[in-house]
Parts: structure tokens; C-alpha cells; sequence
């Protein structure tokens, strides 16, 4: 179930990290490494820092958004601070590891973490089911990248070892993907039906997106809503 736990890197800047990260994932078993439009590839700074996890490093998988990333997850938990203009549902870091592991078993899982400096944008975060902070010291709560994805990949490993204790979720959740068609099916009748005015979308889409985070419908729920905008569809048609 580690293999299906993917730790995902977003516009690193310093390739040392990427190598850091890779050695931090492998001494808690992860191996699944994904980077979003890194500034540089991999290079030799990077082979250095991950001293005996070059093999994670050299597997690593490269690709242009955060979407093309999460695609085929199930779960998707983004690492930020929780000072947001929008609140998004929070994860403790000892929680995130087991809701990480538990739901594994049925799909891939991804653990995100924004660039060095300023950490995942509004936008990457409303691609996340979950945020999740870590409490650091408030008096200097300033964690290197690298630190930060030792902490969360040890609370993984941690549920990990104790999963055969914990029950096994029966719920069947929709994909990333699958999500955002929904999203977007939404948007566009909610357009149609002049709900959401075109030239002036204010923050509608960005509330429903919590909304639906947060009560995270199962896959079946999704089909039904999936109906019910189909119908509006039709409904608007006829009347036209």
C-alpha cells in the first residue's frame, strides 16, 4: 500500500530538495516520488542529497500541473499553513498519515507540498480534499522543505505499521478527475441557469469546492449529482 502513496513536489527551486525528499520518503518506505514543473531536473546536487535513495530520485516522475498529477487519486492532501483567506477542511499530521494509509488500499493516495518559498497557491489547495499543518513552534515555525516531508512520511509509516489494527473503510470515493468533471459540469449549469453571472463569478465555484471537500460525496453520491445537473441540462434545453 506505500507504493500507492505518492509524495508530490510542486515548482521546486533547488534540486537539493528534490534529493533531500527522496532520502526522507525512502526511510519511511515511500517510493513514489512526482514533480510538478520542477525549476531544474534532477542533476548531481540533487544525486548527492539523496546519499542512498538515488533509486527513488531516478524514478521520479515529471509532469507539468498539479492536475495531470492527482488525476488518478482517490485522496489528495495538501501541506499549508492555516492562516487562508478560504478555511479548508484540516488534517492533524498524526491523522493525515492514517487517513493516507486506510484509504491506499483502494486507490492512490498524494501528499503535497508547495515551492520553498511561499508553499501551494489558492488554486493548488482547491485541488485537495484536506490541508494539513504542522504545529510547529509558533515562535519560528519556519520548516525546511525537506523537514516537512520526513514528518508527514513518518506519521505515514507510523499508521502503517499499525494498519492491521485499524478497519477498513468499505466507501468507494471518486478520482480527482472525476471531481473535477463535476466541478466543471457544475459551473456551466450553474452558468446556464444565471446562478453564476459569467462577467462577474466573485467566489461561488471556490465555496461549492469546499463544500463538496468537505462532505466528500462517495462515488455513487457523485453519479446522482452527476444526474440531477444532467436533468437541469435537459430541462434548460426544452425550455429553450
Amino acid at each position: 500500500m506505500l507504493d500507492k502513496i505518492k509524495v508530490i513536489l510542486v515548482n521546486t527551486t533547488h534540486t537539493g530538495n528534490i534529493g533531500s525528499t527522496a532520502r526522507a520518503m525512502k526511510t519511511m518506505g515511500l517510493s513514489q516520488l512526482v514533480l510538478v514543473a520542477p525549476l531544474k531536473e534532477p542533476d548531481g546536487q540533487a544525486s548527492a542529497l539523496a546519499a542512498g535513495a538515488t533509486d527513488v530520485l531516478a524514478q521520479a516522475k515529471i509532469v507539468s500541473t498539479l492536475a495531470e498529477a492527482v488525476a488518478d487519486c482517490g485522496l489528495v492532501v495538501g501541506t499549508s499553513a492555516r492562516s487562508r483567506t478560504l478555511p479548508w477542511p484540516m488534517l492533524e499530521p498524526r491523522e493525515c498519515g492514517e487517513k493516507l494509509m486506510t484509504e491506499s488500499e483502494k486507490y492512490p493516495v498524494a501528499l503535497v507540498f508547495g515551492t520553498e518559498n511561499s508553499g501551494l497557491t489558492n488554486e493548488e489547495l482547491q485541488l485537495c480534499h484536506f490541508h494539513v499543518c504542522i504545529p510547529a513552534n509558533p515562535e519560528y515555525s519556519s520548516l525546511n522543505l525537506a523537514a516537512a516531508v520526513q514528518t508527514l512520511c513518518y506519521e505515514v509509516r507510523m499508521a502503517h505499521l499499525q494498519e492491521q489494527k485499524r478497519p477498513t473503510e468499505e466507501n468507494e470515493y471518486p478520482l480527482s478527475e472525476e471531481l473535477e468533471r463535476f466541478y466543471t459540469h457544475l459551473e456551466q449549469t450553474l452558468t446556464k441557469t444565471t446562478f453564476i453571472v459569467k462577467q462577474h463569478p466573485g467566489m461561488v465555484m471556490t465555496k461549492l469546492r469546499r463544500l463538496f471537500n468537505r462532505a466528500r460525496p462517495e462515488s455513487q453520491e457523485l453519479n446522482i449529482l452527476r444526474g440531477i445537473l444532467t436533468s437541469i441540462d435537459k430541462s434548460i434545453k426544452t425550455k429553450d
